[in-house]
């Protein structure tokens, strides 16, 4: 496997939360909407066409597990699921539960008013941290 390197802007605005088969998983450091991060550790990839076909399955697996942790905790009208890359060109994908009571619905969350960081001691952090562990194999 070729060296990664997780790109400056993803390591500052995401906490940690594991690695998985092909990414590693991070959330999004802002409170108001649950939301997590998948990003692929392999080097040069910019969008999902990029991904060797083994790969890409694997993507989606994390996806669909993502989507089912953030499901089990917050039980949430809806999971959006993106791969912009406008401003981070490295390939990582969103996957946002959406709540009606979140500030943004029904719009899109980017750029969404200022971001509330999480609180170390944040309960709802511990839950998803405690959810993960269900979908980890490694």
């Amino acid at each position: 496997m070729m060296n990664f390197s997780l790109h400056p802007q993803l390591a500052e605005s995401t906490l940690g939360l594991g690695p998985l088969a092909l990414s590693e998983a991070r959330i999004n450091n802002d409170r108001r909407f649950p939301w997590i991060i998948l990003i692929p550790r392999r080097e040069g990839l910019i969008g999902l066409h990029d991904l060797a076909t083994g790969d890409l399955e694997a993507m989606m697996l994390e996806i669909r597990d993502m989507s089912r942790v953030l499901n089990e905790v917050y039980s949430p009208d809806r999971i959006n699921v993106g791969a912009l890359g406008n401003i981070v060109p490295q390939l990582h994908v969103h996957v946002v539960a959406r709540l009606k009571a979140d500030p943004a619905w029904p719009g899109p969350v980017w750029g969404a008013g200022s971001p509330l960081p999480y609180d170390a001691a944040s309960p709802d952090l511990e839950k998803i941290r405690e959810a993960f562990k269900n979908y980890t194999s490694i």
